[in-house]
This record gives C-alpha cells, structure tokens and sequence, in this order.
C-alpha cells in the first residue's frame, strides 16, 4: 500500500522580509535566530561605524534620511524594532530620549510614508513603565508609574506610537527581565554569573531587596516573533513568565551550579534611590493572543549562562 503524499505546508515566515533593528544586539541575535527558523529573510540594522553589507544595513535611528533609505530598501513585510538605550543606569539622560523617543518616531515616520505597508510593527517597550505597583501581579491595565529617566522615555515612545496606529499596524511589548548567554555584565544576572565563573569569593551587589520576573531570552525571541505574526494591531502586552524570584534566591542557585558560597556585600554606589522593589507581570493578554509561552525555569537559564 502506498502512503498518501503529504503537502508541504509553508512556513510562517515563507517568502516574507523581517527588518530587526538592533540587531546585533543582546535580543536581536536570538529573535534573528527565531525569525530565521519560522522562514523569514531576515534584514537588520547596525550602528554607524559598525560592519555591514548584504542584509545588514548601517542606520542612524536620528537620522531621518538614513532611516527612510534603508526602509525604501528593505521593503519589511513585520518590523521588530529593538534598537534603542536597553540599560536603565545609562548616564545620558538627553541621549535617552533622544533615541528611545525621536529615533523611534524617525522609524515610524519612514514605514508610514513607504508605499509598502508592514503587517506587523513591534515596539520593544518594558515593564519599567510601571514603576513601583502597588499591586502583586502587574498586568497592562496597571497604570504606569515610571521611576526613572529609561521608563519614562519608553512610556514617552508609546504615548508616541499612539500617533501613528492609523497609519501602522503596532504592537507594544512591555517585556519583563531576561536574561541569557550574551547579555552584558552591567546587568543583575549576567554579573551574578560572570563572578561564579570566575571562581570570584565575594560581590558587590546594590538593592538586595529587589525581586523580578525573569525569563529566557529564547522564549522572549519566541514571543517577539508569535507576537509579529498573529497579534492585533493597537494593542500592548507584557512579555513575562508570572513568576518573581528575589536576589537571594538566584544567588542559591548559581552558588549550586558553582559549587561554593560567595559573600556578599551591599555598594551604596550600586543602590538607586528610584529603584523598583517588585516586578511581577501577567501574561493572560499575552496566552490568549499567541497560545502558550512556555515559560523555561531560571534555573535552567542560569545552567545555560554558567555553562555557555
């Protein structure tokens, strides 16, 4: 008995341009890598200065011209716009705004005057906007609170965006924390890893009292891309596993990975006065619009970071 011939079925991305902006960095690499897999082309942006050529286009986001001409010249069917200041103890606050606000307003403008319309544009906001809540899990219709020059200029880009969604089809991710293999040492866990890797026998650390919602990088990437694909224009979601771990917590866990006890000492230096205490979000709106995340255990993320 012969088998029945199966049709191949396309791939979600099959013959369709994906523009990351960004993309050699820390998250662009892994949704690159996501994108690619589901059978998008891929195309980014990279910062002046930097290597580029083929599918990578060097692009000033403050600079109106270059960011109309590389629009004009990918032609993206969904756009991920990554590119920005990611680090909330950035010094510059004038830079801050500066390219989180207008360079992202430059991108708008550019995809809303190409006669070649995106499906999906995705905003890479954070859950940063809301602030200290007073609430123990934080969904999107918790008002945002931002505490710091990096939150508000998110919130300022999505205030923004609002501008432009009858023109473009946007969507806002609010991610939570993540982490993973390629993320920089001026951030909480990367740091906490380096050290234990480094067979290091103290650390200085600021806040000990602050807890988080971490994820993996790789399911952030899957969400960014599920979120491209399929969600409804004009709406925003947090990107989060609905878990909080503290401080302590993680640093059991890696001195487990490691093998030894490391001492810990508090920095005043490393202590901001705004910082936020609990960072915990929902991700309901996010299930019933892309079906499950898939959330991975931070102790695994930490094995991988530790072993990477």
């Amino acid at each position: 008995m012969t088998p029945l011939a199966t049709e191949a079925v396309p791939r979600e991305g099959e013959g369709r341009r994906a523009l990351i902006t960004g993309v050699r960095g820390f998250t662009g690499y892994y949704l690159q890598r996501e994108l690619e897999q589901a059978g998008y082309e891929v195309y980014g942006t990279v910062l002046p200065g930097e290597p580029a050529g083929g599918r990578l286009f060097a692009m000033d986001l403050l600079d109106q011209a270059s960011v109309e001409d590389v629009i004009r010249q990918v032609r993206p069917d969904v756009v991920a716009h990554l590119a920005g200041i990611a680090f909330v103890g950035h010094g510059d606050a004038g830079q801050i705004y500066q390219v989180n606000v207008v360079g992202t307003r430059n991108l708008l403008a550019a995809l809303a005057s190409c006669p070649y319309r995106p499906s999906c544009v995705l905003l890479a906001s954070s859950a940063n906007v809301y602030g200290n809540a007073d609430v123990a899990v934080i969904d999107e219709h918790v008002l945002p609170a931002p505490a710091n020059d990096y939150a508000v200029s998110k919130l300022a880009m999505e205030y923004m965006a609002r501008l432009w969604m009858d023109k473009l089809p946007i969507v806002i991710a609010r991610p939570f924390n993540y982490t993973g293999p390629g993320q920089t040492e001026n951030f909480l866990l990367p740091k906490i890893v380096a050290h234990f890797r480094q067979g290091a026998r103290q650390i200085e650390l600021g806040n000990l009292a602050i807890a988080r919602d971490f994820s993996d990088v790789r399911m952030v990437a899957s969400c960014y891309r599920r979120l491209l694909a399929t969600a409804p224009a004009g709406q925003t979601f947090n990107v989060c596993s609905g878990r909080s771990h503290s401080l302590a917590s993680v640093i059991e866990m890696v001195e487990d990975l490691a093998g030894y006890h490391i001492e810990v000492r508090v920095n005043p230096a490393f202590v901001r006065a705004n910082d936020v205490l609990t960072l915990v979000g929902s991700n309901d709106r996010l299930t019933q619009a892309i079906g499950p995340t898939r959330p991975v255990p931070l102790a695994e993320t930490l094995r991988w970071m530790y072993q990477a």
